[in-house]
Formats: C-alpha cells, sequence, structure tokens
C-alpha cells in the first residue's frame, strides 16, 4: 500500500484482518489525501475527521479482538444526498441544512460491515445534470485532465475513487448519474436494479428512477461495496431477491449474445454520438467477440419511453426542492424544473408509473434474442468546467442531452446496468455500459469481470499533478 493513493477495497480488508495495517493509519492517509486535492480536485462537501478517526480507532478494537466483517476499519465516502448521522445533507444545495438525526438505511448497512465513513462527496444542485458545480461548494475536478468534469451527478464519488483519496464510493443514479461519472473517470460504475440498495428514508427516491450504486477501479471492488450496502429497509417498496455480487466476479459469463447498440434512444432534442467514442464502444464490442461472445448491432425498441422520464424526474425534483431550507438560494433551472413537477405530478405522473408495466413487457421481448446490450454510456468525452453551468434552461437540457443521451431508459425500468471504461478519447476517458433485465447485475458483473481480465483498465492512473496548482477554470 502507498499513502499516495489508496489501496484498493478488497487488498485493504484483508491486510485490515491480517493485521498488516491500522485502520487508523488507512483513515489517516485517506483524510490526507482529502486534505491534500480538496483545493485542486473538490471532491468532498463533508470530511469527517474527527468522528472518522474515532471509528477507526473502535474498528481497530475489534479487529485485535478478533471480530471479522467484510469492510472492517476501510475508508470509504458517500455522496451527499444520503443521509449520516450528525452531518446535514446540502444535495449540491445551498444555504444551512440541519444534521441528519439518524443513517441512511445504505450507509446503516455499510457501517454494519464494518466501513469508516470518511466523508460525503460533492453533487450537483439536487443530482439533475451531467457535471458536479455549483455556488454552494464551488467545481470538482476530473482527476484525468482538471480542466474538465468529472460528471455528475455522482461527480465528487468518482473524482474520490478515480484520485485514489478512498477505495470505492457510493453515488446515486437517476439518470446516468453513477454510470456517466464512472465512464468520464475511468472507473466502474453499478447501477443495480431498483430496490437493491435500500433508498430510504425515502422507499423511492424520483418516483422510483433513483438508485444507489457503487464506483470502484475495479469490478471486484465494485461489486463488495455492492454486496455491503445492499437489502432493504422494512418499508421499502421495491425488495429483488437477494444476489450475491461478490460471487459473480470469478463466475465464467458463458458465451453471450451481445446487441451493440450505438443508436440514441429517441428525445426531442438532437443526439448525435461522437466518432471518438463510437470508435471505443466498437472496440469493446470486438474484444467481447474475440472472448466468444456473439455480438450484433441491433436497438433496443425505446418508443417514447422519454415521456415517461420527464414527469417521475420532475415531480422528484418538486419534492425535494419543497424541503429545502432556503428556496431562493435554488438555481433558477432548479426552481423552473420544479415548477414543471408540480404540474406534471398528477395525471401525467400516474400514467408515466403504469406505462413501466409496458416497457418492461416490450423491451423485455428484446432479451429474449440478446442477454446483454452494450451501449455507449456516454455520446461524448467531459466536457470543460463551466460549459454547462451559466446556461439557461432550453439550453442546459439541449447540452445535457447532447452529452448524454444514452443511461437514463435503465432508470426508468429500474434494471441493472455497469459502466465498463473503454478507452480514451484524446487523453479523456470515455466508457461502455452493459445493460441487462431485471436482476441481471450477477451476468454484467461477470462480463465486466471477463472484460477487465483482459482490459486491465484498472491498472492506469491520473496522471500526477501538482496540488497546488489547479487547472485554470475555462
Amino acid at each position: 500500500m502507498t499513502p499516495d493513493r489508496a489501496a484498493g477495497l478488497a487488498e485493504s480488508a484483508r491486510a485490515l484482518a491480517d493485521g498488516e495495517v491500522t485502520s487508523r493509519a488507512l483513515v489517516e492517509e485517506a483524510l490526507a489525501r482529502i486534505e491534500a486535492t480538496q483545493g485542486s480536485l473538490n471532491a468532498f462537501r463533508v470530511v469527517r475527521a474527527e468522528a472518522a478517526l474515532a471509528e477507526a480507532e473502535a474498528a481497530d478494537r475489534e479487529l485485535a479482538a478478533g471480530v471479522r466483517l467484510p469492510l472492517l476499519g476501510v475508508p470509504v465516502a458517500v455522496k451527499d444526498d444520503t443521509d449520516v448521522a450528525g452531518e446535514p445533507t446540502a444535495f449540491g444545495c445551498s444555504g444551512q441544512f440541519p444534521p441528519a438525526a439518524k443513517d441512511a438505511e445504505a450507509v446503516r448497512r455499510l457501517r454494519a460491515a464494518g466501513a469508516v465513513i470518511v466523508g460525503k462527496t460533492n453533487t450537483c444542485e439536487l443530482g439533475q445534470w451531467p457535471f458536479t458545480e455549483g455556488p454552494a461548494f464551488g467545481a470538482t475536478r476530473n482527476p484525468w485532465h482538471r480542466d474538465h468534469t468529472p460528471g455528475g451527478s455522482s461527480g465528487g464519488s468518482a473524482a474520490a475513487v478515480a484520485a485514489g483519496l478512498v477505495p470505492a464510493a457510493l453515488g446515486s443514479d437517476g439518470a446516468g448519474s453513477v454510470r456517466i461519472p464512472a465512464s468520464w473517470t475511468n472507473l466502474i460504475g453499478i447501477k443495480p436494479q431498483r430496490g437493491r440498495v435500500s433508498t430510504w428514508p425515502r422507499g423511492e427516491s424520483f418516483k422510483g428512477i433513483t438508485v444507489n450504486g457503487t464506483l470502484a477501479r475495479t469490478v471486484a471492488d465494485a461489486a463488495l461495496l455492492l454486496d455491503a450496502a445492499a437489502g432493504n429497509h422494512e418499508l421499502d417498496p421495491h425488495r429483488p431477491p437477494t444476489i450475491d455480487a461478490s460471487q459473480a466476479v470469478g463466475r465464467d459469463p458463458g458465451r453471450l449474445r451481445i446487441a451493440l447498440a450505438l443508436k440514441p434512444p429517441f428525445t426531442a432534442l438532437p443526439a448525435r454520438l461522437d466518432p471518438r467514442v463510437r470508435a471505443r464502444i466498437i472496440e469493446l464490442g470486438e474484444k467481447l467477440s474475440t472472448l466468444g461472445h456473439h455480438v450484433e448491432v441491433a436497438d433496443p425498441p425505446y418508443g417514447q419511453i422519454g415521456l415517461t422520464f420527464i414527469p417521475r424526474a420532475t415531480a422528484g425534483i418538486a419534492e425535494w426542492a419543497g424541503e429545502v431550507p432556503s428556496p431562493a438560494l435554488l438555481d433558477p433551472r432548479t426552481r423552473s424544473a420544479a415548477r414543471l413537477g408540480r404540474l406534471l405530478g398528477g395525471v401525467p405522473l400516474r400514467a408515466a408509473r403504469r406505462a413501466e408495466a409496458v416497457l418492461h413487457r416490450r423491451i423485455g421481448r428484446f432479451y429474449e434474442s440478446y442477454d446483454v446490450v452494450l451501449a455507449p454510456t456516454t455520446a461524448a468525452p467531459p466536457p470543460r468546467i463551466g460549459a454547462m453551468l451559466g446556461l439557461g434552461g432550453f439550453a442546459t437540457d439541449r447540452a445535457m442531452i447532447a452529452a448524454c443521451p444514452y443511461a437514463w431508459p435503465w432508470n426508468v425500468l429500474g434494471w441493472p446496468g455497469v459502466n465498463v471504461p473503454a478507452g480514451f478519447a484524446d487523453g479523456l476517458p470515455v466508457g461502455g455500459q452493459l445493460l441487462g433485465p431485471a436482476n441481471s447485475e450477477p451476468l454484467l458483473i461477470s462480463l465486466a469481470a471477463q472484460l477487465e481480465a483482459e482490459l486491465r483498465w484498472h491498472e492506469l492512473w491520473p496522471p500526477q499533478q501538482d496540488e497546488a496548482a489547479p487547472s485554470a477554470v475555462a
């Protein structure tokens, strides 16, 4: 282990259990890395230095007593839309937020697995955009090139993991918000089945389109964090059958029928796949062919799926916006989306929810011919810092859809998806997403692990930069 970069999640857990390192040492190193990069990367909204060190010392006492848990003493981070007892949950917003009274269910489960929560990572305002910037906290930057965004809305978690500040982090995904930043920072990003990781104290987050997921450098680490966080609160409305994600990492996926889906789902605004990204995704498809899978170009029958997304997304924004302590401080685009959400929150929202069963049947039939869909995660490499921050509402929507038209349909469906690194476009990471039907995480994870064994993306690290001299804001 080297102090300047976190060891992997599984490796850290093993070293702790074998007595090679203490939790306090790992947490001290993580806190030092966070402090050293906060002025340049700005990955964290909340750093729990004193509390995390106390929790690390408690973990060391348990380890010394022979207690063994999957993540006992390992430092991890969570996104700042997730309650951590004693800390505010500002979700990218300005204003004074009260400390949360209790841990969210996902955090409770991470703690039960022994993890030490070192802090809460930055996210854009109410998780709406594929960039992590705003007046509440500034700009979170991409470790691979600090003039560019790490994506959003789980951009802080992605930046923290990609830079090696922590070995893995929790994010959330309502329209690609785990997969997009994973794509743009060369990480594994698992968006699990709806309900796999509880979003309690919200039984449904953003009317069911948002789920909690994991970001890590390797498939095994992302799966390990998923296993630790997975499970339900007794009042959760969605309770999928239990899986063993870590066991799937070592499983041969078999010979699969893979649909290479390059066409974006229909949107009212134009979207075009950047030729550089297209080339990387085709290369992924070719690699899958050499591994024995049958790969052919085919697009899922999405139809007008976007009409079912907008009511759910905007109604979810309206719900969150109604709870912030200082609504006047919200971005004008947020206030506009919340107004639309209040308009669509009745009949249109109910119609959108009913349409999900129809979409499940129609797109489910596609999986009678194919086992997995391989699609671009984004249509373009990561934009520059500031490229979308100052735009108006329509211009933001236009830019967002142009860059990220591929991820959101799986949020409507509630089905799993895994971002895998696909290489680089002019030095900037891009990714492809493996998409499956309901409860297909084990298959997607085993396929991602097979690719990882060939492509070895986790061996690449962002270039070391002078922490005192962040790149200029574009």
